[in-house]
């Protein structure tokens, strides 16, 4: 559970920001001159293991007229996507395997089997969430466009479906990452991008789109023949399942009780450590064991992703107890819970929220930091 409560967050000093800044700076050093064999040898091992998964479970479905042998296609083609999905793919684009030189592991060039563009995921998530983390206004990931995960967003009659949107969020998740870089909520509005940009992504969604529908959809159950049915419902199965995960890890480590939100005004000119800071008090943990970890792409430890989100994700549980000693020499809290805590409390943010004057939790008591 977090080390603090909200009303127990001290407020920093700049020169006690800048320390924590400097000494988190240090963790990110000593990890980066580490990096070599092992962390290559980890990630090829990954890919192994998926790609296998995945020819495993695709060889299963056609076989899936035994139900063993669908339930068990469906489960490795649900795992393998779900690793190339976290581990592999969301982790590869952060650049994290940038320093192999290994055209594969490129970050500006991978493609991962989801609806999503690369190079507009790149944009949306590395760039506009992870340089404005929970900067309402800025940070797109707060509510997707879709749900309302703050009481800083005016509340509007439409948000009282915000169970149902987050439902269908959940069960759709790859159509709707798929869909976030455009931008359709800002239509019509001061920001919004112009028809002639949000033109030249929507085709590169449908390109994208287009053949991984083809993929599960067409290719793969017309080569089972008269199982065409079973493979397609294999299909559709496992990508539910990935999309209900990810949803889950994602909503897990960005929204449930002690995460905070952050307005422009307060994250104006920002040093490193102040950067640093925001990403602290606005990410979570989620606690498990070794295939947990890997399985959610380590972004069960969120905190320490978003202070290195280009650092390989396999090496956050080694630094995780660094940084946790950290915020508790600073006072900080640091977030963590099982997964059915944190889900739980992020469900109920959700349900709260969909109603005018419901709050996700109580109000900070401090900012960010004491002015200089």
């Amino acid at each position: 559970m977090s080390e603090a409560t909200k009303e127990d967050i001290p407020r920093l000093t700049p020169e006690q920001v800048e320390a924590l800044g400097a000494e988190l700076d240090a963790i990110r050093q000593r990890v980066t001159d580490d990096l070599g064999e092992r962390d290559a040898s980890y990630i090829r091992r990954v890919i192994r293991v998926q790609r296998g998964l995945e020819v495993a479970g695709r060889s299963l479905l056609f076989a899936g007229i035994l139900p063993p042998a669908w339930l068990a296609g469906t489960a490795a083609l649900s795992l393998s996507k779900i690793l190339d999905n976290m581990e592999i793919g969301h982790n590869v684009m952060h650049g994290q395997y940038d320093w192999m030189g290994d055209p594969a592991l490129d970050s500006r060039r991978f493609e991962w089997d989801t609806a999503s563009p690369a190079d507009q995921w790149r944009h949306s998530h590395n760039y506009m969430h992870h340089t404005f983390t929970n900067i309402v206004g800025k940070d797109r990931d707060v509510g997707y466009g879709i749900l309302r995960m703050t009481e800083e967003q005016r509340w509007h009659p439409y948000y009282l479906g915000n169970p149902v949107y987050a439902t269908l969020l959940a069960l759709l998740f790859q159509w709707g990452v798929a869909l976030h870089d455009l931008e359709v909520d800002r239509i019509g509005k001061p920001d919004d991008m112009g028809r002639a940009e949000r033109l030249r992504r929507a085709r590169g969604v449908w390109r994208k789109s287009r053949r991984q529908l083809a993929k599960d959809y067409l290719l793969f159950p017309l080569l089972a023949g008269p199982f065409a049915p079973l493979v397609f419902a294999g299909n559709a199965s496992a990508n539910v399942v990935r999309n209900l995960w990810a949803f889950m890890i994602i909503f897990c480590g960005h929204f449930p009780d002690g995460t905070e939100m952050f307005a422009e005004d307060e994250c104006e000119n920002e040093s490193r450590g102040q950067w640093y800071l925001r990403q602290l008090l606005g990410s979570a943990n989620l606690e498990g064991g070794r295939l947990f970890h890997i399985l959610s792409g380590n972004l069960s430890h969120q905190i320490e992703h978003h202070l290195y989100p280009d650092l390989p994700a396999h090496r956050y549980a080694e630094i995780a107890p660094e940084v946790r000693a950290i915020c508790r020499r600073y006072g900080l809290p640091y977030n963590t819970g099982p997964l059915s805590k944190q889900f739980g409390t992020v469900v109920r943010r959700i349900c709260r929220l969909a109603l005018p004057g419901g709050r996700s939790g109580p109000p900070r008591r401090a900012p960010l930091a004491e002015a200089a």
